[in-house]
């Protein structure tokens, strides 16, 4: 310590025991003090890269965490609206086989209070072949006002392919991806062969029937623009031999979150042989796995935040160190344990709350441009990043929730302020008369 730090200190400590025996807590002179010991001088710069590697660290821990659990909320949000969208809320099935009687149960689920639709579709798995293609699809036999309903779908239809869709018995709509890879325009044939068919002497034949394509439609989820057919019902009905009946009833809620409400009066206007089954179910594994991977990683993210903090620990036992004299002379000139312990705490706090705050201001702006950060990388690296074909999605999610983002800077706060508590402890457990004994 030079002559004008001894000055400055011996009068600051003067300043003290003037105060009835000390200073005030967190007043003018420890916030003075504590942002002096932030200042390094050139011969302690050591300290000051810690320092600043503490600030990066904490900051870059807390924008990946809101980065990340900003993008999950939204894969969540975006995927489950598409699913819930597109699929019923309630899967109303026959037990042993096709629905019979359909029309009275579906006319008296509609009826049920909370219920907006009851929509009776037969389904079935069928291989698609056109222009020497042939994937897997999922055929799904519906009327066109039923189809009308379902938003997702009709709002994406291309133009005259509800019309055509209408007059037609022999017309499908077909994903708008799918017809892309198979080289289909509206008014073109593809072929559609079903593995169960026929019943010949020789055991039951796959059956094959061209249908004409009456347009496309796009939800903008690629499990479905490339795997999904819509076929009217009577005819869907007569291509899966299903006589009569239906494969299911969707019933669709006006609340999807509320179908635990729903569940009793839907099972009481079922009959015995049917079983019913509500969209969590239906995808249970799927969200399952979401909501264990978005745990996983708030906990992996934490420890980012936590091994900056350890930064701030070794930095300040660091300060401590070197400031040992400082202590001293401060503790033999009138200054409590209290105040040498406040002064190392907002030190190293100082550290942790503008790293926190540096951190959430990255974070959000990040949310709030990331599909035009992520349209920037693909264009200087020339790679398509997070392709709809893996990730289910045509753009990058990202949904901010308030009360998450406020629990990661809180956390963010509370760890580095924990990691300041023993460096200043053992700051104002420093003795004097130790201290100088060798200096």
């Amino acid at each position: 310590m030079n002559r004008v730090d001894f000055q400055e200190n011996a009068r600051a400590a003067r300043r003290t025991r003037r105060g009835a025996g000390g200073t005030s807590p967190f007043s003018f002179f420890e916030w003075m003090l504590a942002g002096r010991y932030l200042r390094a001088r050139r011969q302690e710069g050591w300290i000051s890269v810690i320092a600043g590697f503490s600030l990066a660290g904490i900051a870059l821990g807390v924008a990946t965490l809101i980065i990340v659990m900003s993008v999950m909320n939204g894969f969540r949000a975006d995927i489950m609206g598409k699913i819930l969208g597109f699929n019923g809320h309630f899967m109303v099935q026959g037990a042993a086989g096709p629905l019979d009687q359909w029309q009275g149960l579906s006319q008296k689920l509609s009826r049920i209070p909370g219920v907006e639709r009851a929509a009776p579709i037969v389904q079935g798995q069928a291989l698609a072949t056109a222009a020497g293609a042939s994937p897997g699809v999922l055929v799904r036999g519906i009327t066109p006002e039923d189809l009308m309903n379902v938003k997702l779908v009709a709002d994406s239809l291309s133009p005259g392919a509800i019309q055509r869709f209408q007059r037609d018995s022999s017309s499908v709509i077909v994903g708008e991806k799918l017809a892309t890879a198979m080289g289909l325009l509206p008014g073109m044939k593809i072929t559609l062969l079903a593995p169960r068919g026929n019943i010949t002497p020789f055991g039951v034949t796959p059956r094959a029937k061209a249908y004409t394509v009456a347009g496309t439609f796009k939800v903008g989820m690629s499990e479905y623009d490339t795997g999904v057919i819509f076929m009217p019902l009577t005819e869907a009905q007569a291509y899966f031999s299903v006589g009569a009946g239906v494969s299911a009833i969707e019933v669709m809620a006006l609340d999807p979150d509320r179908v635990d409400e729903l569940r009793a009066a839907i099972i009481a206007a079922v009959p015995s042989t049917a079983r019913v089954l509500d969209w969590r179910e239906m995808n249970s594994t799927f969200f399952g796995a979401l909501q264990v991977e978005r745990v996983v990683m708030f906990l992996i993210l934490t420890l980012m935040i936590v091994i900056a903090a350890f930064n701030i620990v070794s930095g300040m036992i660091m300060l401590v160190k070197d400031k040992t004299r400082d202590i001293a002379i401060l503790r033999t000139m009138g200054a409590t344990r209290g105040t040498i312990l406040r002064v190392f705490l907002m030190s190293g706090s100082a550290i942790g709350i503008v790293g926190t705050l540096i951190g959430f201001v990255i974070g959000v702006l990040f949310c709030l441009n990331i599909e035009s950060i992520r349209q920037f990388l693909i264009w200087l690296t020339g790679l398509d990043l997070f392709p709809d074909a893996i990730y289910f999605l045509s753009r990058l999610p990202a949904k901010m929730e308030s009360v998450e983002v406020a629990a990661v800077v809180v956390i963010a706060l509370a760890i580095s302020i924990l990691a300041t508590i023993y460096p200043a402890w053992r700051a104002a457990r420093l003795d004097p008369v130790e201290a100088l004994r060798y200096e």
